[in-house]
């Protein structure tokens, strides 16, 4: 009866989001600076992908369509804001 009340699938994906958080500080280190970003975007997609799976439920709703619809539009707006904003800041891109 007590294991079914203890959330042991959440209090795993906590620990494993700490622990790929502080996988993430290794760029604090001496490395070459493709490998710093190497590391950071596998971490992230990695964090993300625990994220949805543990704490969003993706998984648990019938309509995967409008799921994914979903997920395919956010990415789309960060990736447009991630792009948007070098295109302003790095790349002097203004009007």
């Amino acid at each position: 009866m007590m294991k079914q009340l203890f959330p042991i699938k959440h209090v795993v994906g906590y620990v494993s989001s700490l622990v790929l958080t502080a996988l993430a500080l290794v760029v604090l280190m001496d490395f070459p600076a493709a490998v710093k970003m190497g590391i950071l975007v596998v971490t992230a997609i990695l964090q993300a992908s625990l994220q949805l799976v543990l704490f969003m439920h993706i998984g648990e709703s019938d309509d995967k369509k409008s799921l994914y619809i979903n997920i395919a539009y956010a990415l789309f707006v960060a990736l447009v804001t991630i792009f948007g904003s070098l295109f302003i800041f790095v790349w002097g891109w203004y009007a």
